[in-house]
């Protein structure tokens, strides 16, 4: 079975995003340690698949590149319904939980949960996610995107290990 691994940055305060969807607090030039990429590399290397939500893909579309993951299947979750699949997204809009159950049982490397909060939630809640690596921001933002959304269930989870950087970043991972 194919592991769901929720990779993804926050703030010291929980939030993903500002109120906004703005990430551009994870791109401040004072955190930047030159060639190093925090374990993304060779993380996408063990994943063929994603996972995000619709606000999480728009941010995605707002960045000043091409879509940063051409080669790996793309799933976009969306309530709304009525998008139109692209090159390289295909959009759902039936039951998340029960669309990414099937997608687990299905041959392939490890898919990465990407979020948002609500996503995050409600997969948490349906005991989906596998491995959690989170690495933390030393900021506080106040307000925002919380990494998961009202009505998360109280969840105990293990830490597998936990890595500081020198610029104060701390990476930690999680199992279920």
């Amino acid at each position: 079975m194919r592991k769901i691994v929720l990779y993804i940055a926050a703030s010291l305060d929980g939030y993903i995003a500002r109120p906004d969807d703005s990430i551009d607090w994870l791109e401040d030039k004072a955190y930047a340690l030159e060639g190093e990429d925090y374990g993304y590399s060779e993380f996408t290397q063990t994943i063929d698949t994603t996972l995000m939500g619709h606000s999480t893909y728009k941010v995605i579309l707002g960045f000043d590149t091409p879509f940063p993951l051409p080669t790996e299947t793309n799933f976009v979750f969306s309530r709304s319904g009525g998008h139109a699949d692209t090159a390289q997204v295909q959009f759902i809009d039936t039951d998340a939980v029960a669309f990414v159950q099937e997608l687990k049982q299905q041959p392939g490397k490890a898919i990465w949960l990407m979020g948002g909060g609500q996503l995050n939630t409600l997969l948490l809640n349906a005991r989906l996610i596998d491995e959690i690596i989170l690495t933390y921001i030393p900021i506080v933002l106040g307000a925002g995107i919380p990494l998961f959304a009202a009505g998360a269930q109280e969840t105990r989870l293990n830490v597998s290990s936990s890595k500081t950087y020198p610029n104060g970043f701390v990476q930690v991972r999680l199992n279920s």
